[in-house]
């Protein structure tokens, strides 16, 4: 693996824990979320300490030709655990905490077996990218590498069973989302496959050692960030949704601000644009400005207007909410048109009545989009 991808690698997944940094110091005591935290975290440190500058720079400075190997495998495992954790604790249950606290104290034996099998090994020959099959035969060492490996491979492939079971249950962005991982998890058990193949054909006298490195670490690359992807899927999928959704209320909403607009600029009633912000910051904007234009033009609402245009408008179309949103179009569009040519002056008490029940009866901003008036 070049450095190039793995620091590219992981730069994209340590962004997606910045984002979700935030929450987690929000909500410290949150397992779910220290379990995605940890995810994107180690998935990202496995790609740092893989890549081959790292690893020269680790053995160079501790002085030890081959300390970044232990390193990067604990990395790896601690990552495998993770990812079975998050995928129980997402899905809850009564066992959920139970289950996480053994895969916990399991692969914390693991990562402490790589640690003494490593100090009892000797590994003289600084190797970068082919470790595991230069050093298959070495005593302590093969064990070490026999043992991350079968250990990533089995954490991966439980927690691709687990969230592929779990996608055919659900529906919506949480399905995605656990597709997109489940799919992750099996690149990633091709990692430990195809280097567990490169290892044992390096017993039988046979030299795959690009195996065991440039395609093992191509797959593993794909295989996490489908991973993170997987994770980040269902949190902002409903995001973007909403977003959406806003988006396409604000944009429908541009029709009946621009009937407004000369109220609005005339009287001052429009906030300042936002600027940088959220569809849903915009909508907000808008609806506040047609509220307000809305509630400086009650004075003069023309109630048998409404009457005679609801009723013309239910001949012609049948539909009492249409014919409804038409009738209010009108009365407002006249309303608009009325302040432009007369000033505003103290009410008279008719006045006063049809400014009670328009603000009564008069539809939010949403209701009139379905006017064909706007």
């Amino acid at each position: 693996m070049s450095g190039l991808i793995g620091y590219s690698s992981c730069a994209v997944l340590w962004l997606g824990l910045v984002v979700k940094a935030p929450d987690l110091l929000r909500h410290r005591r949150d397992p779910y979320l220290r379990a995605i935290c940890a995810v994107l975290g180690l998935a990202g440190l496995c790609f740092f300490l893989g890549s081959p500058p790292t690893i020269g720079a680790v053995n160079r400075l501790s002085g030890i030709p081959n300390l970044a190997a232990p390193l990067t495998y604990a990395a790896i495992t601690a990552y495998s655990a993770a990812s079975q954790i998050l995928v129980a604790l997402w899905r809850g249950g009564p066992g959920a905490q139970r289950t996480a606290r053994r895969w916990v104290l399991a692969y914390c034996g693991v990562v402490l077996g790589i640690a003494t099998l490593f100090a009892l090994g000797e590994a003289p020959v600084e190797r970068r990218t082919d470790l595991d099959t230069y050093y298959a035969d070495t005593p302590y060492l093969r064990e070490m590498i026999v043992l991350y490996l079968t250990g990533h491979l089995t954490a991966i492939t439980v927690t691709a069973v687990s969230a592929l079971r779990w996608a055919r249950e659900v529906r919506g962005w949480l399905r995605a989302g656990l597709l997109t991982l489940g799919v992750g998890a099996v690149c990633a058990a091709g990692f430990s496959v195809t280097k567990l193949v490169a290892v044992a054909a390096r017993w039988s006298g046979r030299d795959w050692s690009l195996l065991g490195s440039e395609i093992a670490m191509s797959v593993a690359g794909l295989g996490a960030l489908l991973t993170a992807t997987g994770v980040l899927i269902p949190l902002a999928g409903p995001r973007l949704t909403e977003w959406r959704r806003a988006w396409r209320t604000y944009v429908r909403l541009a029709p009946l601000e621009r009937e407004l607009d000369d109220v609005l600029a005339r009287r001052a009633l429009r906030l300042p644009r936002p600027r940088w912000s959220s569809p849903a910051t915009r909508l907000v904007w808008r609806r506040t400005s047609i509220h307000n234009a809305l509630s400086h033009l009650d004075a003069y609402a023309d109630r048998e207007l409404y009457d005679e245009t609801l009723e013309a408008a239910l001949r012609t179309t049948g539909d009492a909410e249409r014919a409804t949103a038409t009738a209010w179009a009108a009365v407002i569009a006249t309303a608009a048109r009325g302040t432009a040519t007369l000033p505003a002056s103290p009410r008279r008490p008719a006045q006063a009545r049809e400014s009670e029940w328009f603000q009564e009866r008069s539809p939010g901003p949403d209701a009139l989009m379905r006017s064909g008036t706007h």
